[in-house]
């Protein structure tokens, strides 16, 4: 079975009262919104609840070369129908009631020093095993089912330009910015929407697509265009009415990297921060900007999200 089924079942479900223990199989667990009541690991952090597939679990039984009991791998549910660790962080799994959001995927190995490692030999959990969050409480049990819900990123690109929008020339730097974003997806395994948007330098649509993006949960906007000084160049003031926290180190780390070299690049009134929790970047209208503020911005957005989503990843 893979990611094209989107079920699984419980197998198991154990609980350890220290870390770093092998866990045991108990009839059912209590989960609430600090993990599972009775076990070590609860607690108010990412990695409250973890869970490891009988695809994963199997294929480490037969290197250990014996049977290998439920909760061996310090596992909190083990699962069959879903090879979990090609999930990624902010999917989420519908059990009964329970609603499970995955966090991190594998973890280190602390080797020698783990009871795991050293009663089983080898441990699954560090390459397959992963760890989720609880977003509703509940109970589970052996032989509940469930659903795989991935997260589809939300992502609105908005281009402004009086010019384009009037097809008296093409679009470059909207597509160019989708460009930068797609192998960033695809990198961190995540699901997408892209919503491209071409407009006028005009503020009211543009504060209109800003409000469509917070009022419909996007997850990120990016504008490209309208960051000089000109007198149509309103991105910069119409973003910043919108924003509820600025980021203002993005911008000005890309303006003093490339600002050194070309003093034109200082010009630019380009803008980052959080509306509602919607990551806004407004960026210059080149082609060229673009590729120059993605590799700077590319660097920071994973754990923007993290951050975002209140899940500390340091």
């Amino acid at each position: 079975m893979n990611l094209s089924s989107s079920s699984l079942k419980v197998i198991s479900v154990n609980i350890s009262t220290e870390k770093g223990t092998v866990k045991k199989p108990v009839e059912n667990i209590q989960l609430t919104h600090e993990g599972i009541i009775n076990d070590a690991h609860a607690g108010s952090w990412h990695r409250m609840v973890s869970l490891l597939g009988t695809e994963s679990f199997r294929k480490f039984e037969k290197e250990a070369g014996r049977p290998l009991a439920y909760g061996e791998f310090a596992e909190n549910i083990t699962t069959e129908g879903i090879i979990l660790h090609e999930t990624a962080p902010f999917d989420q799994f519908q059990i009964g009631d329970v609603l499970l959001e995955v966090t991190q995927i594998g973890k280190k190995c602390h080797g020698s020093s783990c009871a795991i490692f050293k009663e089983v030999g080898n441990c699954v959990m560090p390459k397959e095993g992963i760890f989720a969050r609880v977003l509703n409480e509940g109970v589970l049990k052996p032989g509940d089912k469930g659903i795989y819900l991935p997260k589809t990123f939300k992502v609105m690109v908005i281009t402004l330009s009086d010019r384009a929008s009037k097809g008296t020339y093409e679009d470059l730097s909207g597509p160019a910015l989708a460009d930068e974003l797609i192998p960033f997806f695809g990198m961190n395994n995540w699901h997408y929407n892209l919503d491209r948007q071409l407009i006028p330098d005009n503020k009211d649509q543009l504060s209109t697509l800003l409000q469509k993006a917070k009022m419909e949960s996007y997850d990120m906007v990016f504008t490209t265009g309208g960051t000089g000084i000109g007198l149509r160049d309103i991105t910069p003031d119409v973003v910043k009415a919108h924003l509820d926290v600025e980021i203002p180190g993005i911008m000005e780390q890309i303006r003093h990297k490339y600002g050194s070299e070309k003093p034109q690049a200082l010009l630019s009134r380009s803008i980052a921060g959080r509306m509602g929790e919607t990551l806004v970047y407004a960026l210059p209208g080149s082609k060229k900007a673009i590729k120059e503020y993605m590799s700077e911005i590319l660097l920071t957005l994973r754990h923007l999200l993290f951050m975002l989503k209140g899940i500390d990843i340091h």
